[in-house]
This record gives structure tokens, C-alpha cells and sequence, in this order.
């Protein structure tokens, strides 16, 4: 699998290939680059499988990178920093990110699932959801990226109803009618929702407020949806629950 590392500090670049020289040995590394002009040649030469892109590369980003380029036939796995810089684009379109310091375990799972999207050829257009995205200026997309056994759904928010828990699987539940399955946890969804106005009313449970209809005064709280489910609300959450709700 050819890769390309892009990174504006050298002492990056080396750390992420002894890291990858030593763990995953499927990975060649064709080249690397500083900026984003020595990116989008070295990217555009080879031909990589796979890109390490730092996201903030001084004054420019890695979305410069992707930007420039008129074909994207690669998988990316974002390296950054900085937890809050451009990651909510990349949550939201479903890519894979590495926060640096890179953590070994990490590394490897990202790696091998880049390996398996390759040796299935899955085409997406996750690079191109997240460019659109970032064109919008936004912080959060309108739509989700939601990565399933064969296919990346892209769901409009305002469709979600809610969201629960299976172990750590989330299940979708849409205003169709129809149920996702997605193998990433809730607690992920919940601090990726958050600021689009999802409440967390349980530890099982995330609710889209605009679809609440009542708050029952049983049990010591459930939120009535307007599809006529039943939502519990935890003690420990009851009274963000029902602020949120109030500002509505």
C-alpha cells in the first residue's frame, strides 16, 4: 500500500515513519512533504493508496491540499494537534484522524481499516462531503456521514429522531421509518450532535429535540416523541434536559 506523509515539522514526518516502518509493515512510503505545494506534486507523482495529511500546516491547512487536487483516488487519515481544529468536519464526514501524540493501537486499527476499504475498491465521496461541508464555513455539517457494513449513508440532522446504545454500536433512528446500525458509540455521537442541539437524556439515549412532542411527568421524567416513543430521562441529566428544552 503506497502512502505519502504531509507534515510542516520534520521531527513529525520521522516519528510517523519509525511508527510505521515498525508496525505496519504493509505501508510503503513514497514520499513526504512540508507544505502544500510539495503535496499536491508529491500526491500527484505517485499515486498513493494512502495520505497522512496533518490538518494545520502554518498559515494553510491539509484541506488546502485535497482542495487543489482534481482527483481524490485515495483514503486520507487526518493527523492533527489540535482535538478541536477541524474535527468536526472530519467526524462528520466519517474519516479516520490520528491525534498527535499517535498512539500505536491507533495507528494500526486507522491503517488497517484504510487496508479494507482499499481491497473492497468502496468508492466514496467522504473528501467530497467534507470539502462541501467546509466550503459552507461551518462548524457541523447539516447532513452525517454514517459508515455501514457496505455503504457511507449521508443523513440530513433534521431526519434523526434519536439515537440509542447497543453496547458500542449506536442505532439511527430516522423519520422514514428506518433504523442504522453504525459501529461507533454513543458517547461519539453525543459530543458530535451536541452542538447542533441533540440532548442526552440518558445514558442509552440521545434525542433530537425537535422531534419531542411532551415531557410526562412519570417516572420522574420521559420525553414523549412526536413518532410516539418513549424516551427516559436520567436523574443525572434531567435538569439539562429540561433547560435545553425551555430555550426551544
Amino acid at each position: 500500500m503506497k502512502a505519502i506523509l504531509i507534515d510542516d515539522e520534520i521531527s513529525n514526518l520521522e516519528n510517523l515513519q519509525a511508527l510505521l516502518k515498525k508496525h505496519c509493515r504493509q505501508v510503503t512510503i513514497m514520499a513526504s512533504a512540508q507544505n502544500v505545494v510539495d503535496a499536491v506534486g508529491a500526491i500527484e507523482k505517485h499515486l498513493p493508496h494512502l495520505v497522512f495529511l496533518d490538518i494545520q500546516m502554518g498559515e494553510q491547512t491539509g484541506f488546502d491540499v485535497l482542495a487543489l487536487l482534481p482527483q481524490r483516488n485515495f483514503e486520507v487519515i487526518f493527523v492533527t494537534a489540535y482535538d478541536q481544529y477541524g474535527i468536526q468536519a472530519v467526524k462528520f464526514a466519517a474519516l479516520d484522524y490520528l491525534l498527535k501524540p499517535i498512539d500505536i493501537e491507533e495507528l494500526i486499527n486507522a491503517v488497517n481499516k484504510a487496508e479494507q476499504k482499499l481491497a473492497a475498491q468502496t468508492q466514496t465521496s467522504q473528501l467530497d462531503f467534507l470539502l462541501q461541508q467546509l466550503k459552507k464555513q461551518e462548524t457541523s455539517g447539516s447532513k452525517i456521514a454514517l459508515p455501514m457494513q457496505s455503504e457511507i449513508r449521508y443523513i440530513p440532522l433534521t431526519e434523526i429522531i434519536r439515537c440509542e446504545a447497543d453496547n458500542t454500536y449506536t442505532f439511527f433512528f430516522l423519520a422514514n421509518g428506518e433504523k442504522i446500525l453504525v459501529s461507533k458509540s454513543l458517547k461519539e455521537y453525543a459530543d458530535l450532535l451536541k452542538p447542533n442541539g441533540f440532548l442526552r437524556t440518558h445514558q442509552s439515549h440521545l434525542v433530537n429535540p425537535g422531534f419531542v412532542k411532551s415531557w410526562l411527568k412519570e417516572d420522574g421524567g420521559i420525553l414523549q416523541l412526536t413518532s410516539g416513543e418513549k424516551i427516559p430521562i436520567s436523574k443525572p441529566n434531567k435538569e439539562a434536559v429540561k433547560q435545553a428544552l425551555q430555550k426551544l
